[in-house]
């Protein structure tokens, strides 16, 4: 199932995708006269018992045409990010591609330990949305392409073998970064939150729709380029492993989101770099989830 947020004939609301038709759920659920949570993040904090009245909306939007009207062309609708406000900082693993950790400095640089950083929520946004290039901040906008994961279960000293029963799906974000702002600071987080620097989507697509999350190509183009081409299953730390590790002292929320890292290829990574201009059109595709696009203005 792949659940989204997005805007259409002027509201917001959410649903489910499926081929190239957008799903109405409030809608529907008010037409139905159904009681259905108020977003998706309500939607993820309900459980199992939530997904299951999902089903049944689309159960009944299948049988005839009665509901067309809640029924929607991708290229209809005003995409936002799946959670649009999102209640807690983006969580983000710092160098979890080895290939990536030596392009931004040396074999030394690949962690023992796993590194976090965060991002502000003022960063989300969504598929196909323009991003502002800063320029009056930065001149060193650098694109990463992630797989992450959303949280649906709430826990805390969560072990390995317990972690992908804490999860609710996943989905694609960029961790635009503004690298100059990095080294100036000595720090991750200016440079990382920057308004719209974390574009998420186009969808949640829920756990039981990918067999194996280290199993899935990424991809990142600019401009129709290919700037990262590689695998989860290079990851450093695993995504059980990140989980456990981010829940031994913190309690981790439904709705929270895990940016696992970004392999090699990034704009800095090339002699000389090759940072985002206005104009620039981003798309990063993970097999089995989607193609995220932002273009940089």
């Amino acid at each position: 199932m792949k659940i989204t947020s997005f805007e259409v004939n002027g509201r917001s609301t959410y649903g489910v995708v499926e081929g190239e038709v957008v799903i109405d759920l409030i809608g529907l659920a008010a037409d139905l006269d159904k009681e259905f949570p108020s977003s998706v993040q309500k939607l993820i904090e309900d459980g199992e018992g939530a997904l299951h009245k999902v089903e049944e909306l689309l159960e009944r939007c299948r049988e005839g045409n009665d509901f067309a009207e809640y029924q929607y062309s991708v290229d209809e609708v005003n995409w936002l990010a799946p959670i649009p406000h999102v209640k807690r900082n983006i969580m983000c693993v710092g160098k979890n591609y080895r290939e990536h950790a030596i392009e931004m400095g040396s074999e030394q640089d690949i962690p023992k330990n796993i590194m976090i950083f965060t991002k502000a929520t003022n960063t989300v946004t969504g598929h196909n949305q323009s991003i502002p290039l800063h320029e009056n901040v930065t001149e060193e906008l650098d694109y990463e392409g992630e797989l992450a994961v959303v949280i649906g279960k709430r826990g805390r000293a969560i072990s390995s073998d317990e972690a992908m029963d804490h999860i609710f799906g996943y989905t694609i974000l960029n961790d635009l970064t503004a690298r100059d702002l990095q080294k100036k600071h000595g720090q991750f987080f200016i440079g990382k939150s920057l308004d719209s620097s974390c574009p998420i989507g186009p969808y949640i697509v829920t756990k039981e729709e990918i067999d194996d999350p280290h199993q899935l190509e990424i991809r990142t183009s600019v401009n129709g380029e290919v700037r990262q081409s590689s695998s989860t299953e290079l990851m450093i730390f695993s995504i059980p492993e990140i989980i456990s590790i981010l829940s031994k002292g913190m309690t981790l929320e439904p709705g929270d989101i895990i940016a696992t890292g970004t392999p090699a290829g990034v704009g800095k990574g090339f002699k000389p770099p090759r940072f985002l201009k206005a104009g620039d059109t981003v798309d990063i595709e993970v097999r089995g989830i989607g193609i995220l696009t932002n273009r940089l203005q």
